[in-house]
């Protein structure tokens, strides 16, 4: 595999059981360019390691004073430097490739998992943790997967050179043999404390990522309350718990460093020691004496290896343990379905709840819960992340078609939908049926005001449809990122559209107007919106009420209001005492309209009034009498 055949066409399928079950199988997967770096490696710490060799034999040739064998080992060392050089080069390249590589395979995986969980990736993983495992974590994985052929070919090397060592000079090389295992095993008592520290300093990061990443996502709102300084002490705080946690594992690091120093200076001055004491003896001579200095002194260069792998996996053992509780969730339905991707029409309808929202009509449903509202919504759309019944569109199962199938016939657009960066042109350059303009998806909207802003912050677009959104639409307000993702649903004109809540970060003069180009844009479509605001009810076809789970209640807005306590509970937000048996809807000093006569007598200001009752009265007077 080269760099330039990225990205994978096919990632794989990830032994995702643990991290090193997940090491082991990217290791696999990429067999030959750790074959490639393990040759190129060996030629190049071969070579390396053969110089001493050369020195010595060189040395041996003037004190015999013979001219051929000095010559011959001239020409050697400059084919050792040569292959030195090749093989560096070659090796680095290779390395690279395998880090690339492996990173890149990693990033797939995730992508992937991401695109098949959806939102209930963030539900099971702390969104923070799922940016640091796709960062950090994804370059830590990368390191130790090129490293394990350098590794291997340094290990393999040191055998090498041991081997040869005994045969050309058995005393030293005896000794050399037996010490240099002892400098690589020496570390390793402290590798588990090494490796705690990295785990605590990880962990450490990842909390500072997730509090950095909802800071940002929510700075609007910290303005807003004066909370900025709250959260920035927080980070500080969470900052400074890092930077504690990378010093103490720094100081453990640096001295397996030091150790790895001084323990090959030990060797050395061990070996000089009882080789001068041969040499006086004349057992040894001193080409060979220089030959295993040199020797030893070489064998510190692939020795760094070891020190290597062990803090790479010391660093990526974690790293693989949690991409790999990533890329192991599953999906409580298969995507690929069981049935032919055709999209099916008709009637929507959940087993669990009991909900029903008949075909070409407009349904709103209200739930006290928002939680159990937004999992309603998803489940909906088909293919959600908990076991339960499938919902029914005409009677086919969604969760037996292939998920984008499902994904064609019924859209759901949940409370914080995402706002990609870029022209608002690529904003709305998504699949559609082509039937609804993208104007008239923004009038109905209500975006005016938004391609006005947008505009505004985009001097050199002459086309609205040209101006920049931000990364998450974050230069608008929040009534605008909404209104501008309700548009891309309603552009994009499913057979069936589920909107979560699409008019709740909007005042109610914009909202009456949505609600209206809502219901004329989406006549003759299925369409189902979770909301309690009166003025999206009284436009529905039909609204639901889901208690407990559980469909209790349907009609129309104004006769549940009437007749259903627990449907006006929600909508009115009455407190009990206010909705209990005893209390008269049509009694002045509680009713609708006897507020609205108090605020015209002067005896109520208009802040006295419930949220409802302040949007009613906006709206309309009129209209509020009679619902009362």
């Amino acid at each position: 595999m080269q760099i330039q055949d990225l990205p994978y066409p096919d990632p794989g399928v990830p032994d995702a059981r643990s991290g090193p079950r997940f090491l082991w199988w990217l290791g696999r997967n990429q067999l030959g360019g750790q074959l490639k770096a393990l040759a190129w490696g060996l030629l190049h710490f071969v070579a390396v390691s053969a110089q001493p060799f050369c020195v010595g034999f060189a040395i041996e040739a003037v004190v015999d004073r013979s001219g051929s064998r000095l010559a011959l080992s001239g020409v050697v060392m400059a084919l050792c430097g040569v292959a030195t050089a090749v093989g560096d080069t070659f090796l680095h390249r290779a390395a690279v490739t395998n880090w690339i590589t492996a990173a890149a395979r990693v990033q797939q995986l995730l992508a992937r998992q991401a695109s098949r969980l959806g939102s209930a990736l963030t539900r099971r993983v702390a969104a923070g943790e799922v940016v640091a495992v796709s960062t950090g974590d994804v370059e830590k994985i990368g390191w130790f997967v090129e490293a394990v052929s350098r590794f291997t070919a340094a290990a393999l090397t040191v055998l090498l050179v041991c081997a040869g060592l005994v045969v050309y000079e058995p005393a030293l090389g005896v000794v050399v043999a037996v010490g240099l295992p002892v400098l690589a095993l020496a570390v390793l008592p402290l590798l588990p404390r090494a490796t705690r520290r990295a785990d605590f300093q990880r962990e450490k990061a990842g909390r500072a990522t997730e509090l950095a990443s909802d800071t940002v996502a929510g700075l609007r709102v910290l303005r807003g309350i004066g909370g900025e300084e709250l959260f920035l002490d927080r980070y500080r705080s969470a900052s400074q718990e890092v930077r504690h946690a990378a010093v103490r594992s720094a100081r453990m690091w640096s001295l397996i460093s030091a150790i790895q120093v001084l323990l090959p200076g030990l060797l050395l001055i061990a070996v000089v020691c009882y080789g001068v004491h041969l040499a006086r003896e004349g057992r040894i001579t001193v080409g060979e004496l220089v030959t295993v200095y040199s020797s030893v002194m070489v064998l510190a260069y692939p020795l760094r290896h070891f020190e290597e792998i062990a803090m790479a996996y010391s660093f990526s053992r974690p790293s693989a343990h949690r991409a790999a509780g990533v890329l192991s969730l599953e999906r409580a339905t298969d995507i690929g379905g069981s049935r032919a991707a055709e999209a099916p029409s008709g009637d929507l309808y959940d087993p669990a709840t009991g909900l029903l929202a008949p075909a070409t009509r407009f349904t709103a449903v209200v739930c006290g819960d928002p939680d159990a509202a937004g999992l309603l919504a998803e489940r909906l759309g088909g293919h959600p992340p908990e076991d339960g019944p499938s919902v029914l569109l005409g009677g086919v199962p969604l969760d037996e078609l292939p998920l984008d199938c499902a994904r064609t016939a019924v859209l759901v657009q949940d409370k914080d939908p995402v706002l990609l960066s870029g022209a608002l042109r690529d904003l709305l350059d998504v699949p559609a049926s082509g039937e609804v303009d993208a104007s008239a998806a923004l009038a109905a909207a209500q975006c005016g005001d938004v391609l006005e802003a947008l505009v505004q912050g985009s001097l050199e677009a002459a086309d609205p449809m040209d101006a920049r959104v931000t990364e998450r639409g974050r230069s608008l307000s929040g009534g605008q990122r909404q209104r501008l993702a309700l548009a891309r649903s309603l552009y994009t004109d499913p057979e069936v559209l589920v909107l979560d809540e699409p008019t709740s970060a909007v005042d109610s003069h914009t909202e009456a107007r949505i609600a209206e180009g809502l219901r004329e844009l989406r006549r003759g479509r299925t369409t189902v919106v979770f909301t309690s605001s009166p003025l999206l009810l009284d436009r529905a076809d039909r609204v639901v009420l889901v208690h407990k789970g559980v469909a209790v209640a349907a009609g129309v807005h104004r006769e549940l209001l009437h007749h259903e306590p627990r449907y006006r509970a929600v909508v009115t937000r009455e407190s009990e005492e206010e909705n209990a048996p005893s209390t008269d809807l049509h009694d002045e000093g509680t009713s609708l309209s006897g507020a609205l006569k108090r605020l015209e007598k002067n005896e109520l200001v208009e802040d006295d009034l419930t949220h409802t009752e302040r949007d009613f009265a906006r709206a309309g007077r009129e209209e509020i009498e009679e619902s009362a």
